[in-house]
């Protein structure tokens, strides 16, 4: 059900025939980079946290992690990650298979710089044997961001 919500949103954006499925499972960086054959670090992980209230969805690159000083920085509080038993219901995908397409309404979508440095990125696609491999410029159209965040730690930015 999730991936075909996934899939219908890619569908009205044009990015449809992007969609990647495996036969492998992509549920971790790890999985999904196996999977896809590509580098950890371009898998966009996707991860759901509870701001006010509300859930706000991050991707990342594979090989970044959330500085939390950044997100309450930028959030104006603590990272809080939604449960792993409360994300589908808040955010429309099970953990495996969290991605910016096809979403709850209401769920915000942020992308972060560490994403910026490739040329291809690898999200999922509803599912925990899916991903989608789009450019950045893609990322931004098809997930309806609300912008660029600079949140997380353990990448070296380009100069």
């Amino acid at each position: 059900m999730a991936f075909d919500k996934a899939m219908a949103h890619l569908r009205a954006k044009g990015f449809d025939d992007r969609v990647i499925v495996p036969q492998e499972e992509t549920a971790t960086v790890e999985e999904a980079a196996a999977a896809l054959g590509t580098a950890p670090a371009q898998i966009a992980k996707t991860m759901a946290f509870d701001v006010d209230g509300a859930a706000v969805l991050v991707l990342c690159a594979g090989d970044a992690r959330v500085n939390s000083s950044k997100f309450k920085k930028f959030f104006h509080g603590k990272p809080h990650m939604i449960p792993g038993a409360a994300v589908e219901e808040a955010v429309g995908h099970a953990p495996g298979g969290v991605c910016p397409f096809g979403i709850n309404e209401g769920v915000a979508v942020y992308l972060d710089e560490s994403l910026k440095r490739f040329d291809t990125i690898y999200p999922a696609c509803g599912d925990d044997h899916s991903g989608v491999e789009l450019s950045v410029p893609e990322l931004e159209a098809a997930s309806d961001a609300q912008g660029w965040v600079d949140v997380c730690r353990g990448w070296e930015p380009e100069d």
